[in-house]
């Protein structure tokens, strides 16, 4: 994760794009990429959207729009310092307690 991190921020560093890489302006970015995906799904029962990975033109404009997101938000992250996966893994352990299993008793908060 790190790798990918460094990667997209020598990519951005060598366009001198680092200069728009704001938290703002990648929060933007992020949550148009994630628009564009969610594009792909729009119109479509829930039968045809099950079966979008199964086309090799929908698949490939999901793996690129997956790919935008996932690249955003790296950097976001590198951005403003959030270790993504520990983020996750603490958001996880929140909501287990949250929402624990059903018959094993209330919430803990």
């Amino acid at each position: 994760m790190t790798g990918l991190q460094q990667r997209l921020a020598r990519f951005a560093a060598e366009r001198d794009w680092g200069q728009y890489h704001t938290p703002k302006n990648l929060a933007a970015a992020l949550s148009v990429e994630a628009a564009e995906l969610v594009e792909i799904f729009q119109w479509l029962t829930p039968e045809q959207s099950a079966r979008v990975m199964a086309e090799s033109g929908s698949a490939a404009r999901v793996e690129d729009e997956v790919a935008d997101v996932l690249a955003y938000l790296l950097q976001f992250c590198h951005v403003v310092g959030v270790d993504p996966l520990a983020a996750l893994e603490a958001k996880i352990e929140r909501n287990e307690r949250r929402f624990p299993r059903p018959g094993t008793g209330h919430s803990m908060e």
